[in-house]
């Protein structure tokens, strides 16, 4: 009976490709390490946060932590919040974890809890909140309909309230029958 020897091989080190590599394909590992040390599983969490929790939510919160307690039915998520947004965003834990959830393609989130912090930020400014988005200037074409609107009243100054008011109006209407 022929005996069959296999030859021994140490592992081999992972082989890195010639030329150019891609910058993501470096640090991957890394970052995956340490998110899996902060009890994110999947990274996609913490990279793609506006998509998931929505522009409104992400502007004033980022996801710190993903710790599996004692009961084993999920997981809790904390997130990191400005005290001043904090009883807003509370409103939208139940919506905020099915989006989560989703994101997750299972019930992984069971609980969400919030840290509150200042808006400069936590730990030496490592988690800075991003500021709203400017609106837009007001289009001086909408001007003489705003002036049209406010002309039947006599009094100077809540003349030109109102026509300061039907210009934010005529504006937002505008810009929201651009953007569909």
């Amino acid at each position: 009976m022929a005996r069959i020897v296999t030859p021994r091989t140490s592992p081999s080190p992972t082989r890195r490709m010639r030329g150019f590599e891609p910058a993501a394909g470096l640090v991957k590992e890394p970052i995956r390490a340490v998110g899996e040390a902060r009890g994110f599983a999947v990274a996609r969490l913490l990279t793609q946060w506006p998509e998931i929790a929505g522009e409104s939510i992400a502007r004033v919160t980022r996801p710190v932590k993903c710790g599996y307690g004692r009961e084993g039915f999920g997981a809790t998520l904390t997130l990191l919040v400005a005290s001043a947004h904090a009883p807003m965003v509370q409103m939208e834990l139940p919506r905020l974890k099915d989006r989560v959830n989703a994101a997750y393609g299972y019930a992984a989130i069971a609980r969400i809890t919030l840290t509150q912090t200042a808006a400069s930020g936590f730990a030496e400014g490592q988690a800075q909140f991003t500021a709203a988005p400017k609106p837009a200037q007001a289009d001086i074409a909408i001007s003489p309909e705003a002036a049209l609107v406010a002309a039947p009243v006599q009094d100077p100054g809540l003349r030109s309230a109102l026509e300061a008011l039907a210009q934010n109006i005529l504006n937002r209407r505008k810009t929201t029958e651009g953007n569909t």
